[in-house]
């Protein structure tokens, strides 16, 4: 009986894997999309109002397209957080939920800090949006994409912020005392030195990390948000000290980038989820490249997901 169900499970066709339809959410740029231990795929992106924080959950991503988004946040009529709200991620930690979110002032709106809110309720849903102010990263200039992540015991932020002496944005990291708050002092990763890092305005921009195969890989996007957006990567190992920028190989070539063939145009600020045991990419991208004015008034970025594959070499 055993060898004859060996036989019939060898001849059954293997589990189709899934098929995302792309894009998956309309008009969501800077996606990010968090699973949970309960179960649940919990989603957030920019809405092209740059006006409010969405969220969304779901009990796979394909369920994500149709989920009802609630509004849990709001840009406030004046001051500070009252322009370009942009890039919202959220995050579980210490048994508590926080989104990180960058916005302008209402009277300065390229004053752009990033801010923090936070929720004790179990599902992030309900319960209170508290706001814990700005998140401080040692100097006043043009700041935003906030991430965090947690690696052998410690947490660590990454994001994009102008320094007096450098043009453009660059990418930092630093250590965490509090997931508002930092206990040491910015250290740069990563700044605009490649010609396809300088398209349109010297960016580096939107970073977030993979831990795979021994190895960390950092994401980040380069140059302005129009067909020339694109995604580059530094790499290290995961024994090595993050907060030492030795630690980090930078791919002199974007990794990933417009195609003309597939007719997908400025593919960036991204992030990773996973689904059936594969390694997901999450983005957004337009489908078309010519776009009048500034893309940033363009409210076509879609989020859109598509698996990873993995060199032998345990490279993605």
């Amino acid at each position: 009986l055993f060898a004859a169900w060996l036989a019939l499970a060898a001849m059954a066709p293997a589990t189709e894997p899934v098929a995302y339809p792309n894009p998956l959410i309309l008009q969501r740029a800077d996606p990010w999309i968090h699973r949970h231990d309960d179960g649940w795929y919990y989603f957030m992106g920019t809405v092209p109002e740059y006006d409010r924080l969405e969220l969304r959950r779901a009990r796979t991503i394909t369920g994500l397209r149709d989920a009802e988004p609630k509004v849990i946040w709001r840009k406030r009529d004046f001051g500070i957080m009252g322009a370009h709200i942009w890039a919202p991620e959220i995050h579980f930690i210490d048994g508590k939920w926080y989104v990180y979110f960058s916005a302008g002032a209402a009277d300065k709106i390229w004053e752009i800090r990033i801010y923090v809110l936070e929720n004790s309720s179990a599902n992030p849903l309900e319960g209170e949006w508290v706001e814990k102010g700005q998140l401080k990263t040692g100097w006043e200039s043009f700041a935003l994409d906030a991430s965090t992540f947690q690696h052998r015991g410690r947490r660590y932020l990454l994001w994009t912020q102008r320094h007096p002496d450098i043009k453009g944005t660059n990418i930092y990291i630093a250590p965490m005392d509090t997931p508002w708050s930092l206990s040491g002092p910015a250290v740069l990763l990563s700044k605009p030195d490649y010609p396809w890092e300088q398209i349109r305005y010297w960016v580096n921009e939107g970073p977030t990390v993979l831990h795979r195969h021994g190895r960390l890989f950092l994401t980040y996007s380069a140059s302005g948000t129009g067909a020339e957006y694109c995604l580059g990567l530094l790499t290290a190992r995961d024994d090595a000290d993050p907060l030492d920028p030795a630690s980090w190989t930078k791919s002199p070539v974007p990794v990933f980038a417009t195609s003309e063939t597939n007719g997908i145009y400025g593919p960036g600020h991204n992030c990773f989820t996973i689904e059936e045991g594969r390694d997901l990419l999450v983005y957004h991208a337009r489908n078309y490249r010519d776009i009048p004015g500034d893309p940033l008034r363009d409210p076509n970025r879609h989020t859109r997901v598509q698996p990873i594959s993995w060199r032998a070499d345990g490279t993605p």
